[in-house]
């Protein structure tokens, strides 16, 4: 079983290659589509089942608690862009550009978590339970990858 650390930072390198592979296909088209369904949905479970099983544990650490908030506000910031562009036209020149804005926004997050964020948790987090947690948020990332449209609807009613 691949601890909290291997298992996120794979879902972040699938992240980066979904990204490229958004960006570098045409307009509209339905490999265009077809990349941007997977990336949408896996990064928000990805982020829901971070939240509840990584930054959890870290929000119970003094330095935790600043980082895991940013980072939470971070996820938010890319929810609403995620959001934003799964409502657009692939189309539509406006729609590349705020996919740009919204890679550069999540790769700059997943860098920043990738060196500053494992490194201090890596400190606090006793060894021994890296594998669970990372057992549980593949548990918690499936469940979350279930209700992702659910989450969606009740978002628009607010």
């Amino acid at each position: 079983m691949p601890d909290i650390f291997e298992v996120i930072k794979g879902d972040h390198d699938k992240h980066r290659d979904l990204l490229a592979r958004i960006e570098d296909t045409p307009d509209g088209s339905k490999d265009r589509n077809i990349a941007w369904q997977n990336f949408y949905y896996d990064v928000k479970s990805h982020a829901a089942a971070e939240e509840e099983t990584f930054y959890s544990k870290l929000m119970s650490q003094p330095w935790g608690q600043d980082a895991a908030r940013h980072s939470v506000h971070e996820h938010q910031q890319m929810d609403d862009l995620l959001e934003k562009l799964n409502d657009m036209d692939m189309a539509a020149p406006e729609w590349l550009e705020t996919f740009r804005k919204l890679r550069h926004d999540y790769e700059h997050h997943i860098d920043e978590e990738e060196t500053e964020i494992f490194a201090r948790a890596r400190e606090v987090v006793d060894k021994a339970e890296w594998d669970r947690h990372g057992a549980d948020f593949e548990t918690r990332k499936s469940r979350e990858r279930e209700i992702v449209d659910q989450k969606s609807e009740d978002a628009l009613e607010d």
